[in-house]
């Protein structure tokens, strides 16, 4: 694939779409392709993360410590994993394990957070979409808790 080409498969992939054109660039150049086995484990639950995957071809199969396999998400192309590993030092909240061969994009942390401080319009965006999910969350959680709270009294 060309720089072009990758530039392009970026603008499809969810959150990485609010970059500007020359970020996204950025981002292709220094991406680092790599192809998984089916079978073969991305990363597992508990790893550190030093930046995101985007699944370019194949499909993984993301399942979290202790679930049952019915609990476990499928992803394809264009899943940005490890979103938040882009951004700061985290642990993986699952494993990941390619269902067929597959290929991804990695992103270091080091040259996304370097594209973030060249294109503030884009961090701009960023930032305020994650305050937006971070929010949701937050109130999803908080109904969660009124509900909890309920049974507790009873």
């Amino acid at each position: 694939m060309t720089i072009e080409d990758d530039i392009s498969f970026f603008e499809r992939v969810p959150t990485l779409n609010l970059l500007s054109r020359p970020a996204l660039r950025i981002l292709a150049i220094g991406a680092q392709s790599r192809y998984v086995h089916g079978g073969e484990i991305l990363f597992n639950a508990e790893d550190s993360g030093d930046g995101g995957f985007v699944v370019q071809e194949g499909r993984f199969q993301l399942s979290s410590r202790g679930s049952a396999e019915d609990d476990a998400i499928v992803v394809g192309p264009y899943a940005l994993l490890g979103e938040t590993a882009l951004l700061t030092d985290c642990k993986r909240p699952a494993t990941a394990t390619a269902l067929e061969p597959a290929t991804v994009l990695f992103i270091p942390r080091s040259l996304f957070l370097k594209m973030l401080d060249s294109f503030p319009d884009s961090a701009r965006k960023l930032r305020d979409i994650f305050a937006a999910r971070l929010n949701q969350s937050t109130g999803e959680l908080s109904a969660v808790h009124a509900v909890l709270d309920g049974y507790d009294r009873s």
